[in-house]
């Protein structure tokens, strides 16, 4: 019975002395208040007097205790969230690169416009898919798909170098002139 409590004396000081150095090693805030918690637990403390030193509910705080039990530091790590379930599937974002790639939006049905906006491209969803989508989800999903959007730039094709030259000077001789 007395080695018992020694060994359980001695797993909580190399916990302690782990969830210290930890401690001192992340930069993370919520991994070093995740810490904080089991840390506190090792040191005496009650769950309930833990949660409301850490501003944190009691149950996440025995949530937090039981996974470094079971697997010390890593079971502290923090998963990626999953986040909201997509809008689009597979299919109709390939539709959608495909439509935005070939064509240009007076060919879909936007009369007398030639490039592609974000806002159309949500109109064009919600025509063809029936599917609301805001403007800056839009432009997340166009990123995810490695689809760039910049404003278009005008080359007049019949530009004479020369004359552009000389309106040049001329333009900076008129700013010269009070």
């Amino acid at each position: 019975m007395m080695n018992l409590n020694i060994n359980t004396i001695e797993d909580n000081q190399s916990s302690i002395l782990e969830l210290e150095t930890a401690m001192k090693e992340t930069k993370n805030i919520r991994m070093y208040k995740r810490y904080s918690v089991v840390l506190k637990h090792f040191q005496g403390f009650q769950n309930k007097i833990i949660a409301e030193m850490e501003g944190l509910e009691e149950h996440a705080v025995g949530i937090y205790i039981k996974k470094y039990k079971a697997n010390g530091l890593e079971g502290l790590a923090m998963k990626k969230a999953p986040g909201a379930p997509r809008k689009l599937n597979s299919e109709q974002e390939q539709k959608l690169i495909y439509v935005i790639t070939n064509n240009t939006p007076d060919e879909v049905g936007f009369e007398s416009i030639k490039n592609w906006t974000i806002k159309l491209i949500c109109q064009w969803v919600m025509v063809n898919f029936n599917i609301i989508i805001k403007h800056s989800s839009m432009a997340v999903i166009l990123h995810r798909l490695n689809l760039s959007y910049t404003r278009p730039t005008y080359v007049l094709k019949k530009a004479d170098k020369e004359k552009q030259e000389t309106f040049k000077k001329d333009f900076e001789n008129l700013k010269k002139t009070p």
